[in-house]
């Protein structure tokens, strides 16, 4: 945790520190497998369909769709009870539908993780990732695509 309130990741961690150092520098990088070229998230030592431990960080688009969403109340973390109620989205990612990640929306990259009113959140809407520095994190979030283009 930070001075922000945020619990934030582990930047040192072997497996996940190449997707932190991406967000640092503004791009979406997922592990690919060198094997099978299949994009996997989260992060892993093997690879789930071919076993292969040979991967790779390539940039992503960061462009997907809404596939699901929540609002957060009350919260489960008292670190985010001055937030409630926020929305959490799951995106799905225009390389890889089946892939999806999980984060917040918001009206603008620095804006404020309850910004966006629900009941403008919708399945489908399509969304590109920005970044949030949060203390030594360069957090991932979302925003419609409409408005952040």
């Amino acid at each position: 945790m930070t001075e922000s309130g945020f619990l934030l990741p582990d930047l040192q961690d072997p497996e996940s520190a190449p997707f932190w150092e991406a967000t640092a520098r503004g791009e979406l990088c997922l592990q690919r497998c060198s094997g099978c070229g299949r994009l996997r998230m989260p992060p892993r030592p093997m690879c789930p369909h071919c076993r292969s431990t040979a991967n790779e960080w390539p940039a992503v688009s960061g462009r997907g769709r809404i596939w699901s969403f929540a609002v957060v109340h009350p919260p489960l973390l008292p670190a985010y009870a001055e937030f409630a109620p926020y929305p959490v989205v799951v995106v799905e990612l225009d390389e890889d539908p089946g892939l999806r990640l999980v984060g917040n929306l918001v009206a603008t990259p620095e804006g404020p993780i309850n910004g966006v009113d629900p009941a403008t959140i919708h399945i489908g809407t399509p969304v590109r990732v920005v970044f949030a520095r949060v203390g030594d994190v360069s957090l991932p979030r979302w925003m419609s695509a409409a408005a952040a283009d």
